[in-house]
C-alpha cells in the first residue's frame, strides 16, 4: 500500500509541474515525487511552435520552474523515468527498472503523442514530429538549413511551423487532407481567414489531398508522392497530424477511458485515489454538461490546479472556459469556447476582415458558443464572459463594433 502521506504526478510537463506547486502552495507537506519520460525538466509546450522555434525565447525561458525550485520546495523530481504499470488496488505504480513506488493519491498527466502518419517512408531521416524539446530543436535546426520544407497537416502546429519557416525565408508547402486548414475547430468560415494568411504569405497551401508516400534518397527525406502520383520535393517533411492520449497507465489499471482518461468535475477518475488532468483527461464540464478533451495549453496550466486541490479533499471544480491561441506572422489570436465539428448555426464577424482586426463568435439557436478576437487584445474578458453563460445576443448588435458586447445581450 502507499505511505498515506505520499502524492505521486506521473508527468514531467507544465501540467505536472503546476500540480506540484499548488500543493506546495495550498501547505501540503507531505511527499510529492513528479516523474517524467523526457529527461528535461517540465517545460512549456507553446514556445516549441512559438516563440522558441522563431529564436525569440532561450531554451531557459521555456522551463515552467527553475531547477532549484524542486529542491527548495521539497518535490522529488524523477526525470528519465518510465511508468509501466498501475495497480489502483495496491496503490502502487511500477517502473520499467523493476521498482514500484507507492502513493496515497495518484495525479496523471502523462499528456499526449503525436499520431504517426502510416505511409512508406515516414521513417526516413529527415521525418520529424513536433511534441518534445529536442522535436523543436531538430526543426529548427532544419529550418536554418533546408531550402524546401513539407508540412503535412494544416492544424495549429502545422501551421505554427509553417509560419516559422517562411520568416526564416524557406519555400513552404502545407499539405491537408481537409477541404481547408483548421476546418474541424474552427467550421469553414473562419478556417478560410487561415487558408488566406498562409498563402498571402507565399505558402503552397494545397488541401483536400492525401499522402501516398514520402519520398527519400541515401535514407534521408526527399519530397512527397501525394495520391493522385504527384510529388512535392522537400529537404524536410514536418508532420503534425493531431496527437493521441497517452492512456496506457490508465487502461492497465482498468479505469474508465473513453477518449482520453473520463474524470468528474474534480477531475477524479473513476478510481476515487487517482486524478487526471490536461491533454489525457477528458472531463465533465459543469457548464457545457458533458466531458470534453481540450488539447491546449491553458488546460495544462489550469486543470492541475483544480486537481492538486481536488486531491487534498477541497470542495473545486473545473468550469474555465476553454481557451487557446497562436501567433502567426502578423496575426495573433485567443479563442474561448468550445464547439463542437458542425454544432453552431450561425458564424457573426464584428469588424471587417480585411482590417486584420475583428471578433468571430459561433452560435447556435442565438446563443454564443465561442469567440475569437484577432488582433484585438481589449475585449478578451468581455468574450469570455458571453461564452461562460452562453448568453442569446442579437447578431446584428453582436457584429457591429461600437455597440459593447455586454449591450448586444438580449436576455
Amino acid at each position: 500500500m502507499g505511505d498515506d502521506n505520499g502524492f505521486v504526478i506521473v508527468g514531467a510537463g507544465l501540467g505536472g509541474a503546476k500540480a506540484a506547486e499548488t500543493l506546495r502552495d495550498q501547505g501540503y507537506a507531505g511527499r510529492i515525487v513528479l516523474v517524467g519520460e523526457e529527461r528535461e525538466r517540465p517545460y512549456e509546450r507553446p514556445p516549441l511552435s512559438k516563440g522558441y522555434l522563431m529564436g525569440d525565447k532561450t531554451r531557459e525561458e521555456v522551463y515552467v520552474h527553475p531547477l532549484e525550485w524542486y529542491d527548495e520546495h521539497d518535490v522529488d523530481l524523477r526525470l528519465g523515468v518510465t511508468a509501466t504499470g498501475l495497480d489502483a488496488a495496491a496503490h502502487e505504480l511500477t517502473f520499467e527498472d523493476g521498482s514500484r513506488l507507492g502513493y496515497a493519491k495518484l495525479l496523471l498527466t502523462t499528456g499526449s503523442s503525436p499520431r504517426r502518419l502510416p505511409v512508406p517512408g515516414a521513417d526516413l531521416d529527415g521525418v520529424l514530429y513536433l511534441r518534445r524539446l529536442p522535436d523543436s530543436d531538430r526543426i529548427k535546426e532544419a529550418v536554418a538549413t533546408a531550402d524546401r520544407i513539407v508540412v503535412i497537416g494544416a492544424g495549429w502546429i502545422g501551421l505554427e511551423t509553417a509560419a516559422a519557416a517562411r520568416a526564416a525565408g524557406v519555400e513552404v508547402t502545407v499539405l491537408e487532407a481537409a477541404e481547408l486548414p483548421l476546418l474541424g475547430p474552427l467550421g469553414a468560415e473562419a478556417a478560410r481567414i487561415f487558408a488566406d494568411l498562409h498563402t498571402s504569405h507565399g505558402v503552397d497551401l494545397r488541401c483536400g489531398v492525401g499522402v501516398a508516400e514520402i519520398l527519400g534518397s541515401a535514407g534521408h527525406a526527399a519530397g512527397v508522392r501525394l495520391d493522385d502520383g504527384s510529388r512535392v520535393a522537400a529537404d524536410t517533411v514536418v508532420i503534425g497530424v493531431g496527437i493521441t492520449p497517452n492512456t496506457g497507465l490508465a487502461e492497465h489499471a482498468g479505469l474508465t477511458v473513453d477518449n482520453g482518461v473520463r474524470v468528474d468535475a474534480q477531475l477524479r477518475s473513476s478510481d476515487p485515489d487517482v486524478f487526471a488532468a490536461g491533454d489525457v483527461a477528458s472531463a465533465f464540464h459543469p457548464v457545457l454538461g458533458k466531458h470534453i478533451r481540450v488539447e491546449h495549453w491553458a488546460n495544462a496550466l489550469n486543470q492541475p490546479q483544480t486537481a492538486a486541490k481536488a486531491m487534498l479533499g477541497q470542495d473545486v471544480r473545473y468550469d474555465r472556459v476553454p481557451y487557446f491561441f497562436t501567433d502567426q506572422y502578423d496575426l495573433g489570436m485567443e479563442y474561448q469556447g468550445y464547439v463542437d465539428p458542425g454544432g453552431y448555426d450561425q458564424v457573426v464577424f464584428r469588424g471587417a476582415r480585411d482590417s486584420g482586426e475583428f471578433v468571430v463568435f459561433w452560435l447556435a439557436s442565438g446563443r454564443v458558443l465561442a469567440g475569437m478576437n484577432v488582433n484585438v487584445w481589449d475585449q478578451t474578458d468581455a468574450i469570455r464572459d458571453l461564452v461562460a453563460v452562453r448568453a442569446t445576443v442579437d447578431p446584428d448588435r453582436l457584429a457591429d463594433p461600437n455597440v459593447p458586447l455586454s449591450d448586444a445581450v438580449t436576455t
